[in-house]
């Protein structure tokens, strides 16, 4: 038996796995693990995911094999009420839904929104959102870099530079969710 991940607060994360059954039964009629098998892996971060609330990627890993999975970040979600929690799986499994049963490449496109929309209606225990505010928790260390848009300025800080990293809102707002290379951000050091 696998033993459940304890943050440093002490109290034991929500074990995913039954949310998403849950969810995906609620939601996606089952689409998302037909007869019981998952078409994606679900973990909490290692603590390292401290900017972003969960993710979903899919690709190979680097020996080969395939990869599909949803990562939720336990520095941001632990502190916060469940909601949080389900909003961010149920987020996720709408990328992994529009990936791997609709079949389209999309990040915040027409499939994903019409999702969002229906679930949200459907439903008031939590809502889905294209951007969550949660609180970040606080960094000692500095960022870097600035990644600055070439559409709209905002920028943001980095630790690193990231290739190919290109403004979500921009790609949202003027080419129906997907990445464009108008898009792409521009880094510079930070002061």
């Amino acid at each position: 038996m696998r033993p459940a991940l304890v943050p440093p607060s002490g109290m034991p994360l929500e074990p995913l796995l039954p949310l998403f059954h849950r969810l995906d039964r609620e939601w996606f009629d089952g689409s998302l693990a037909p007869a019981g098998q998952r078409f994606v892996d679900l973990r909490w971060s290692d603590g390292r995911m401290r900017r972003t609330a969960g993710l979903y990627r899919r690709g190979r890993h680097p020996d080969g094999r395939p990869l599909c999975e949803i990562v939720l970040s336990r520095p941001l979600l632990d502190p916060l009420p469940q909601e949080a929690t389900l909003s961010t799986l149920c987020h996720e499994m709408i990328h992994a839904w529009v990936d791997r049963v609709v079949g389209v490449e999309e990040a915040h496109g027409p499939h994903f929104r019409a999702r969002m929309a229906a679930i949200n209606a459907a439903q008031d225990g939590f809502k889905v959102s294209i951007r969550h505010r949660y609180p970040l928790p606080t960094n000692t260390r500095q960022p870097r870099w600035l990644a600055c848009c070439p559409n709209c300025g905002v920028s943001s800080p980095y630790r690193r530079r990231v290739q190919g990293l290109a403004c979500r809102f921009c790609c949202d707002r003027l080419h129906g969710g997907r990445w464009h290379a108008s898009c792409l951000l521009r880094f510079e050091q930070a002061a």
